[in-house]
């Protein structure tokens, strides 16, 4: 039993709702915070929201950060999504001496050995590049859901940042929701949400989760629960979400 059949008839009751303020979100986004850049693991989520962007209209760029280390099915989605959409995507990658450097003095699993070395190799394979990748942006656009960890429970619609926004269109979004759009849509997604992967990040920091365990406990899952953000979405210093400014949708 597949990801839809098991998650798309678990929609909540204001999807339709859900999906135009999705689609208002992105188009005030347009208006107020251009360029815009989509910022893409790939994952159900950021499918979503390339197709909203492609539903809606909207000017933004797309991008991939290839870590070197993401599964094959992960990296195979990258031509299926131009194929489909029609649309550039950019992939950037680590400093290959930074990144080789990094792999000879701790190992390819230097993430194992202590928080500290697996943030290092989160800055090389994902901040680093994820700054060039927001150059020139003046609003990147993510697939954040208020449900998927407690550390996400805050998330707003837009997040005011230093000169660069960030919109969460489907921050109110279920999993449910996300699954039914999909098969409404006939969204193309990651074949490993069909092995019970519903965060999908590189090869080494991701297992299958069990029914009833937090969506994101298959990511590190050898670390506390306050440790299990990467960077990209939180204050890399402190790992603390960035003070956010909720949206409300009548």
């Amino acid at each position: 039993m597949g990801a839809i059949d098991l998650y798309a008839h678990q929609a909540s009751a204001g999807f339709d709702r859900k999906v135009e303020a999705s689609l208002a979100l992105l188009a005030r986004a347009q208006r107020e915070f251009a360029p815009l850049t989509q910022a893409s693991s790939l994952g159900a989520e950021d499918m979503v929201v390339t197709d909203l962007l492609q539903r809606g209209g909207i000017a933004s760029a797309i991008f991939v950060l290839d870590t070197g280390r993401l599964h094959p099915e992960t990296l195979a989605l990258v031509d299926r999504l131009r194929a489909h959409y029609r649309r550039a995507v950019e992939v950037y990658r680590p400093d290959a001496a930074e990144a080789a450097a990094f792999t000879a003095a701790h190992g390819e699993d230097a993430m194992y050995q202590s928080i500290d070395l697996r943030r290092q190799c989160c800055h090389i394979r994902k901040m680093e590049p994820l700054e060039r990748a927001l150059a020139g942006h003046n609003g990147w656009i993510t697939g954040l859901r208020r449900e998927q960890s407690n550390a996400r429970a805050d998330v707003a619609d837009i997040e005011p940042g230093q000169g660069r926004a960030k919109i969460n269109p489907l921050a109110d979004w279920t999993w449910g929701d996300v699954w039914h759009y999909i098969a409404l849509r006939g969204v193309p997604y990651n074949p490993l949400h069909d092995q019970f992967m519903p965060s999908i990040g590189c090869a080494p920091c991701t297992r299958a989760i069990s029914i009833g365990e937090d969506f994101r406990s298959g990511r590190w899952w050898w670390e506390q629960e306050g440790a299990k953000e990467c960077g990209l979405h939180a204050d890399h210093a402190s790992t603390v979400p960035m003070i956010a400014i909720r949206e409300t949708h009548a």
